[in-house]
């Protein structure tokens, strides 16, 4: 009490101190006016006039909000780099990013711009940087986990390490200005099927405010770089729709045309049919183009109408080929003045494939919304699911779901959980003609993008069950890739491929892509707070579940190896 005193309040501020602003001063007028009350916390003083007539608002306001949450930050080596790309495809909030350039871009550059020659023969102009965001880094750390360049010098430093933000500020922000004015890669010379290629691709979901280290989030950035500009989401209720789409700030972009994904969220129970009405609608509304396309076709030209309905647009070179014929559509549509050339205007963008995604976490797709997800899969329509599995419900505060694993405690399930997993992917291929993968990006990221690649060119179902670590599972989230390897090498969540496709080329359609066991269930485990916890308040039931566990992994594992050394004729045939 004696250290007790009156603390003496003025009556007015006589701090000289300026505060920084709330966003840059070059931020659009919307972000100044709106958002950025908003994000101040003043959002009861914004007027209704402020507000859009329609409510609509902008997208890709993250990159505005440069939190600066952390001191420490992801700082690159050139002269170590292997150009491998693995920092930018961990990155939880995409502000590792790489381009390859000719080096007449470097004639303004600033004098600290960092870059190295490509690592590719016969192109000696030809330029490579990869840029830190920084005041967007979280200092999560999984880059540098994920890095495998040291220095053969010293082996604690790498191509990327933790460094002091607060030095260097002011001259990456003039690099970052001068790396935005660098075009992105063209999407038709950049190779998708490598993690090395994914890097040189402008990610669409950028600066969440997901965790730092984030185990879902590079899942859903994966997706923006592979399929963004023509990527319909139909996002399920939980941390992917808090950090996707709320207020004041929104992750989901667009390109330098203007185009992005389109997202909207909906609700646990219902979200798969949401995502299935997507792609009826996509169908059905390029079916009628299709139509109109016909009818017209003595305006249009036959030769135009042809390659427009001829189109694979299976790969990238396809699509921006489809692309091009639409905007020459669109240009001769102009000089047609009828009711069925402005119909055809107007879902004109139709006739580019669309791919149609239905993302939600665990206690969606194995609990509350397992019954329409169910039933999406057996329409047979080409939709495909992603589940960010974090194996509990991470947004609600931790509770167990039918995702959470034997032995671990989560609330509802304090004492473990004394049942098994749901095979989610089993009852998937039990229907036969649904592509299906068990994928971890911090094991083996080129899995994961194979996975992602063919389940979207599958023309059916397809269902990626994505191990996702969280920070409701007790760990320090720099260790996420660590402990998705420990997933996988201890056989509790094998990683593997089941496509109906290989079925018709008379091959086993199902592929176990990671080796056996190496290691015990229990060493994963206990790197986790969510299993080690019963070994303090139950040690002997600790025991017997953790026995348990094991006993379940050894068995699924008997039987996923059993299917892969199968004859394609053992398995479900499809139409």
């Amino acid at each position: 009490m004696a250290h007790l005193y009156e603390v003496q309040v003025p009556g007015e501020v006589s701090s000289d101190t300026e505060m920084p602003l709330v966003v840059p001063a070059e931020a659009p007028a919307f972000v100044q006016e709106v958002t950025a009350m908003m994000m101040a916390d003043l959002g009861n003083d914004l007027p209704v006039s402020k507000m859009p007539v329609d409510g609509t608002f902008p997208s890709g306001t993250t990159k505005w909000e440069k939190r600066n949450i952390s001191d420490q930050i992801a700082v690159w080596e050139p002269d170590l780099c292997i150009q491998c790309g693995n920092c930018a495809y961990v990155c939880p909030h995409s502000v590792i990013r790489a381009k390859f350039f000719h080096e007449d871009h470097l004639e303004k550059a600033p004098q600290g711009f960092k870059l190295a020659p490509i690592n590719a023969r016969g192109f000696p102009e030809t330029k490579y940087t990869l840029q830190v965001y920084l005041e967007d880094c979280t200092g999560c750390e999984l880059c540098v986990q994920a890095c495998p360049a040291t220095d053969p010098l010293d082996r604690a430093r790498k191509a990327i390490n933790m460094g002091q933000k607060e030095a260097i500020l002011e001259t990456e922000r003039e690099n970052i200005a001068h790396f935005e004015e660098i075009p992105w890669n063209d999407r038709t010379q950049v190779n998708f099927s490598t993690v090395h290629g994914m890097q040189f691709l402008e990610p669409l979901f950028e600066f969440s405010g997901a965790c730092a280290g984030c185990g879902e989030t590079p899942y859903l950035k994966l997706l923006t770089q592979l399929f963004g500009d023509r990527l319909l989401v139909a996002n399920a209720t939980g941390c992917s729709s808090i950090y996707g789409g709320n207020l004041p700030t929104t992750p989901w972009t667009t390109n330098k045309e203007g185009r992005g994904p389109s997202w909207s969220n909906s609700l646990f129970e219902d979200n798969a049919e949401f995502g299935l009405g997507m792609r009826i609608t996509a169908d059905k509304q390029m079916a009628y183009a299709g139509d109109l396309l016909q009818r017209l076709m003595p305006q249009l030209g036959e030769d135009l109408v042809t390659k427009l309905m001829g189109s694979p647009q299976l790969v990238e070179s396809e699509i921006h080929h489809q692309r091009e014929l639409v905007a020459e559509l669109r240009q001769r549509l102009a000089t047609i003045d009828s009711s069925e050339a402005r119909h055809l205007l107007s879902i004109a963008d139709q006739l580019v494939r669309r791919s149609v995604w239905l993302v939600g976490g665990d206690g969606w797709a194995y609990d509350i919304g397992y019954g329409g997800l169910d039933h999406a899969m057996a329409t047979g329509r080409n939709i495909n699911i992603l589940v960010l599995d974090t194996e509990v419900y991470s947004n609600t505060g931790g509770q167990m779901s039918k995702s959470t694993p034997t032995a671990a405690t989560a609330k509802f399930a304090a004492a473990g959980k004394r049942v098994g997993k749901k095979d989610l992917a089993m009852q998937a291929i039990s229907y036969g003609n649904v592509y299906v993968a068990r994928v971890a990006f911090g094991a083996n990221p080129q899995q994961t993008l194979l996975a992602m690649r063919e389940a979207e060119a599958y023309d059916g179902p397809s269902l990626i069950l994505a191990y996702s670590h969280c920070i409701a599972h007790g760990f320090d989230m720099k260790d996420g890739l660590t402990q998705q390897n420990n997933a996988v090498d201890s056989g509790y969540w094998p990683l593997l491929r089941y496509n109906p496709a290989l079925r018709k080329k008379n091959r086993n359609p199902f592929v176990l892509d990671s080796p056996r066991p190496t290691m015990p269930m229990r060493d994963y485990a206990y790197q986790e707070m969510r299993y080690k916890v019963l070994t303090l308040t139950n040690p002997v039931e600790a025991e017997e579940l953790m026995k348990l566990a094991q006993e379940l992994v050894n068995l699924r594992w008997k039987t996923y190896e059993e299917m892969a050394t199968k004859q394609a004729s053992d398995f479900t045939p499809i139409a």
